[in-house]
């Protein structure tokens, strides 16, 4: 009997288009008994399903805008507040500031000055018909301000505001050569008017310039002449001059003050290359007395043990940094830089040889872009350093992680650090030790960090920088690139907490645009949003309380980028509105004038949405004898120390387990090399 022998193994024969499963199919008999609709072939059928698909997703999209603003119209309303005066300027307003009784407005042609309390214009100055893109201004006293100006082309204008009248003192970054122009990326005034802060940029590098402003002499210069800030008014409006020649000549005719005095050149960190030294003898000698932490330049490794290491690295974990996609990039020197003036401290030692005033800067605080390191400068240098192009910190604050953003208080004593891996340090600068260590759990990207009033510590006056104001809670309002809240609470005695005020918005028109404390009220901060609507926050409660409107024929100008300035002195909202009109007479509008609105916060009910604790008045300890200061200093490092003999048989549990475990893994090691 013949038997057929296959001689190839059994294959099961690839699938064809007939024998693909057709879950459409499955229920056509229903849809369409009588057969009427012929099925469609590929890929038309897939086409049809990625259509339907996203028409799916639009309407759930639909559906839950539709509830979202369901839920929003059954809230509680924030009572809406309406500007209780306003004045026009002419051109548009590109920024504000506010000293004293007097309001300054940047305009696209110039500056002007306003008086707060009815509004009217005192002075104008447009001789070089530049725009101002930036302005910061300071009380000198007796009548006098002292203003720092940047127009379009990163100039830094340098005024004295005395008496109705700008007085041009110099342009601080001004070069006859247009090709070696450096330009302006921020500027920061001191309280008080000491101090400026410049920080420039150049065609391949940038550094940070502080100036020491003699108001003192420009208080004398300008009361033995009283008629040149008048004489200035007169000829602030002369279209003679020209703009291609105009800062030259403005700076030689108005140039009657004392000019400032260059105090430091702070240039970025170069980075960590490979050690030059033969020697740690040579080392050491680089070392000026081994009493704080530096830079890291000081060191032994060579470059090719930096080589090695890396090989070494990029080999154990080729695998990850691939899913990664982790590429090799050489370090750049930062271009941008945060700093700020802080006022004397424990952090900051002064020598006995120096004089130290409380309410004057005594050293700035600076840290790059993804630099690590926070670097402490002093300002009364000694004489022999004045000409140093590159002085050394002298304090170093290394952080484990890049550092993002940093704040200091109104009374300059607690400085915040907010670091890219979301951990947020708050340093109190009087004691000299960290008040507060913590992290968002979500590990978002900080964009800024707000010190609040702390409504345990509130008094009737508004607290000044000088005062060494004690609060019994800290309060910090974090906010995070996708628009998420938080609120950090830092008590003297006890452990921290951090507390979501906040998720991320839905709807992409709420996303935040700005956020500024108000230091007239505890727990208050402003809320400015893309679809223009700006919101007082009781950050205690997390609650919008009121909400600051334009009138219906004005829109904030600029909702992304609102021109406001809040007054803490006046205690009131200076924000610019523009007139809702179409296009193009939109456009002939914002040439003309633009309407600046103010809200006066004593004429709202304010005051009953935020109370205060009175059993705890704010005091200075620089009012009080040595012995209760010695006391209170005492006190609270007592209270410091419970909370953490509370956590020592955690930590001492904790270290003897990893002393367990590295002894367990030390006889690993002799077991194995005896055998």
């Amino acid at each position: 009997m013949a038997v057929y022998i296959r001689k190839d193994p059994l294959e099961i024969p690839p699938p064809s288009e007939k024998d693909w499963l057709k879950e459409d199919e499955e229920d056509f008999f229903l849809q369409d008994p009588d057969r009427k609709r012929d099925a469609l072939p590929q890929p038309f059928r897939m086409v049809n399903k990625l259509v339907m698909l996203v028409f799916e997703n639009a309407m759930e999209i639909i559906e839950r805008r539709e509830m979202f603003r369901e839920v929003q119209n059954l809230k509680v309303q924030p009572t809406k507040c309406f500007p209780t005066a306003e004045f026009q300027v002419t051109g548009r307003a590109n920024c504000l500031a506010v000293s004293g009784k007097y309001v300054f407005v940047g305009l696209s042609m110039g500056l002007a000055a306003f008086k707060v309390s009815d509004c009217k214009e005192v002075c104008a100055w447009d001789a070089v018909k530049t725009e101002i893109c930036a302005i910061h201004a300071s009380d000198l006293g007796n009548e006098s301000h002292v203003l720092l100006a940047v127009d379009e082309m990163g100039l830094v204008w340098l005024f004295c505001f005395h008496k109705g009248g700008f007085l041009l003192v110099k342009i601080l970054n001004e070069m006859e050569d247009i090709s070696k122009r450096s330009t302006c990326e921020e500027v920061v005034l001191s309280p008080g008017g000491d101090y400026a802060g410049v920080l420039l940029q150049g065609n391949t590098k940038a550094w940070l310039e502080i100036y020491q402003l003699p108001k003192d002499y420009w208080l004398k210069e300008t009361e033995k002449n009283p008629g040149a800030a008048a004489g200035l008014a007169c000829r602030e409006r002369r279209p003679s001059w020209t703009s291609a020649e105009s800062p030259v000549s403005a700076n030689q005719v108005d140039a009657k003050l004392s000019l400032p005095v260059l105090l430091l050149q702070v240039k970025p960190p170069k980075p960590i290359t490979g050690s030059s030294f033969k020697s740690p003898l040579d080392a050491l000698k680089k070392v000026d007395d081994g009493s704080m932490l530096g830079l890291g330049y000081n060191h032994l490794i060579k470059d090719s043990q930096w080589k090695q290491q890396e090989a070494i690295f990029r080999s154990t974990y080729r695998e990850y940094l691939e899913a990664e996609g982790v590429r090799e990039s050489k370090e750049e020197i930062p271009r941008h830089a945060t700093f700020h003036f802080l006022l004397p401290s424990r952090i900051l030692q002064v020598g006995p040889e120096m004089k130290v005033q409380p309410d004057v800067p005594a050293g700035i605080s600076v840290h790059w872009d993804g630099s690590h390191n926070l670097c402490l400068y002093l300002l009364n240098r000694p004489l022999k350093e004045k000409s140093d192009s590159d002085p050394k910190p002298d304090v170093v604050w290394p952080c484990a992680a890049p550092i993002a953003c940093s704040a200091v208080s109104s009374c300059s004593r607690y400085l915040a650090l907010a670091c890219e891996d979301a951990t947020i340090t708050i340093w109190d600068k009087h004691l000299g030790y960290p008040l507060s260590v913590t992290a968002i759990v979500e590990e978002r990207l900080i964009r800024s960090i707000h010190f609040l009033r702390s409504s345990a510590a509130v008094s009737n006056e508004t607290p000044c920088p000088g005062t060494d104001s004690v609060c019994p809670i800290v309060q910090l309002l974090v906010l995070c690139t996708d628009s998420s809240f938080y609120l950090v609470k830092a008590p003297r005695a006890g452990k921290s907490s951090i507390t979501l005020l906040a998720d991320r918005p839905e709807d992409p028109n709420l996303a935040v645009s700005a956020v500024v404390p108000v230091l007239a009220f505890p727990s208050a901060a402003l809320v400015f949003s893309w679809d223009g609507t700006v919101s007082l926050m009781n950050a205690a409660t997390s609650q919008i309380v009121y909400c600051f409107s334009t009138p219906p024929s004005h829109a904030v100008a600029s909702s992304w980028q609102p021109v406001f300035i809040v007054d803490g002195v006046n205690q009131c909202l200076l924000l610019r509105g523009d007139r809702q009109q179409n296009t193009d007479a939109l456009a002939q509008s914002r040439a003309s004038h633009s309407t600046i609105f103010l809200f006066d916060f004593n004429s709202y009910p304010l005051k009953e949405a935020f109370p205060k604790e009175p059993d705890l008045p704010l005091k200075s300890l620089q009012n009080l004898p040595w012995i209760e200061r010695c006391n209170i200093f005492l006190r609270d490092r007592q209270q410091s120390r419970l909370g953490l003999r509370e956590q020592l048989p955690e930590y001492w549990s904790r270290l003897q387990a990893q002393a367990a475990a590295m002894d367990k893994e030390r006889q690993k090691v002799k077991g194995q090399k005896k055998l």
